[in-house]
């Protein structure tokens, strides 16, 4: 099969063992995926409620009606409300763009929201990643005279809220296929519109940047439509005309080359995502809003400030948490955590849930209590469903919201150790009997003579690589060490490894503090990593991320 495909697409063998490894047995599949177009994607159409929500979004437009946009304070929230925002002022709409403060308002479409619809005068309220869960907020605005069009990607509860539409690929009866992020459901909802205007197709492309920073930063699986939306809107990013997303791009260090999904999760969505953790969001969209180079520039130094405060705030907090784990947690008993502080900022608390599922790997609740209520956020393991567990839980909560592997929550002080007891059940009653630790699965087998700066050019066209399309992991085994290897840093591992006439250079990070050097120098090693394309002073070579080193297996 591997070899049938290397012939009919003219590819490296190893190339495509990965994409038969990806279940892309088929030569015209395979090629699909290595070159995604935007013609590949499904109608956007065929989501549930599309064609009310168009109805009444031109009604608006016609009559010169106010439209409130109701954004979240993550990135998916925030770029989601940027593009309404733009497109509906592209069509001709009247737009005042929203998005609730984290502390002061909370989470979801609420009185924060109604208000500011009243504010506005609004008639229509569009929700922007946001909304699936606030049945009361959208009949209070309905009783008040506002129709409310709720887009969003988020769980659905056990009925959909009263409005004029609901569009969200996760409800009952909708036939999309795709699991989108929120602004994703935003820009499918904005090109069917667009079509209804009779605005050419192309001009909506240009906001493809939103779309991919948000699909990276919010974790939905870079599959299907979402990976065709990420590795052109990539593109976009690099290309963008937005000068505050250029401004952004500058403080971030990132112009001047080709962007990877690594550089939009862990240089760009942090610093949009720094406002509404720290502050107020709103700085964040109008940062992507501005057609100002000057106050562009500002608002990028503000979400570069507010970052560096959100990464002291989150090494605090990190150091409490594991101080706490190091008393409470019991391997044995603990299959589901809810760890609770005074103190602790709510902007942080989700990052810091999920670097305690790294150290523990268990599904993870933070709370930060004020007085006698509290803001929880979780993170999850894979294979575990979040929401499901926190919905199951629901009697000792507030409002709530999320989806498989993120949720957030309202709780008071009071119900902490009843929540903590039944979250712990609840993920008993899933996980007891599963080994509970991370599993390192490597893709294909290769020998180091096949790693080669040709091989680490191919593998671009697999990504963009997170969620749900990994970065393709390579198992080399009966390699040796060549030289000594060098700790660097905070426990990484430099070194290189040779097989016969063949040599591969790299770090492993991380693993100094869990792989014995000793051990590493007794005889032949297997080695898994990852491959990169590096390039130094000027030249391309390939360069190994080392995930795992151990003694070689007997063959």
């Amino acid at each position: 099969m591997v070899d049938a495909l290397s012939s009919e697409l003219s590819l490296p063998p190893v190339l495509c063992a990965l994409l038969v490894a990806r279940g892309l047995t088929d030569p015209e599949e395979a090629k699909r995926f290595l070159r995604p177009l935007l013609s590949h994607l499904h109608p956007a159409e065929a989501m549930a409620g599309m064609d009310r929500a168009i109805e009444r979004l031109m009604s608006a437009i016609r009559e010169g009606e106010t439209v409130l946009v109701h954004g979240d304070y993550d990135v998916d929230g925030v770029c989601a409300a940027a593009l309404y925002t733009l497109w509906l002022r592209r069509l001709g709409a009247d737009v005042v763009p929203f998005v609730p403060h984290r502390t002061r308002d909370g989470y979801d479409f609420g009185q924060a929201g109604l208000s500011a619809a009243r504010r506005a005068g609004a008639t229509l309220v569009l929700t922007a990643d946001s909304g699936i869960q606030a049945n009361d907020a959208v009949a209070e605005a309905r009783g008040a005279g506002i129709d409310v069009i709720v887009t969003d990607h988020h769980t659905v509860g056990e009925a959909l809220p009263d409005a004029v539409a609901v569009v969200n690929p996760n409800q009952p009866g909708c036939d999309y296929p795709d699991a989108l992020c929120g602004t994703g459901v935003a820009y499918r909802l904005c090109e069917a519109l667009g079509r209804a205007a009779g605005v050419p197709s192309d001009e909506i492309h240009v906001h493809l940047d939103l779309v991919a920073l948000a699909t990276v930063a919010d974790l939905v699986p870079l599959t299907g439509d979402n990976r065709t939306l990420v590795r052109i809107g990539l593109r976009a990013i690099e290309q963008t005309e937005k000068p505050g997303l250029r401004a952004l791009m500058e403080r971030a260090e990132v112009t001047g080359r080709r962007l990877d999904a690594g550089d939009v999760g862990y240089r760009l969505a942090p610093r949009i995502n720094a406002a509404g953790r720290m502050d107020d969001a709103m700085a964040a969209l109008r940062l992507l809003l501005t057609d100002d180079e000057a106050e562009a520039g500002s608002l990028a130094t503000v979400l570069d400030g507010a970052n560096r405060q959100r990464r002291e705030e989150e090494r605090r907090t990190v150091d409490a948490a594991l101080d706490q784990l190091a008393e409470t947690f019991s391997p044995d008993d603990d299959f589901g955590l809810v760890l609770s502080a005074d103190g602790w900022h709510p902007g942080v608390i989700g990052i810091v849930a999920s670097r305690v599922v790294e150290r523990i790997h268990r599904p993870t609740v933070l709370v930060a209590l004020e007085g006698e209520d509290g803001r929880g956020s979780g993170r999850s393991i894979p294979g575990f469903n979040l929401f499901e567990a926190v919905h199951a839980c629901r009697e000792h909560l507030g409002r709530f919201g999320g989806h498989p592997q993120a949720a957030g929550m309202d709780i008071a002080r009071g119900s902490v150790e009843a929540f903590r007891a039944a979250f712990n059940a609840e993920a008993r009653a899933r996980l007891e009997g599963d080994p509970l630790r991370p599993m390192i699965s490597p893709d294909v087998e290769i020998d180091l003579a096949e790693a080669t700066l040709e091989l680490a050019h191919y593998l671009r066209y697999l990504g963009p690589f997170g969620m749900g399309n990994r970065t393709p992991l390579f198992i080399a085994r009966g390699v040796h060490l060549d030289g000594e290897p060098k700790v660097v840093g905070s426990g990484h591992l430099r070194l290189s490894l040779k097989q016969g006439k063949a040599r591969v250079r790299g770090i492993g990070f991380g693993l100094a503090e869990r792989i014995p050097l000793d051990s590493l120098k007794a005889g032949p090693l297997d080695a898994v990593f990852q491959l990169r394309e590096d390039h130094y002073r000027g030249i391309a070579r390939v360069d190994a991320r080392f995930r795992d080193l151990r003694p070689a297996e007997p063959t």
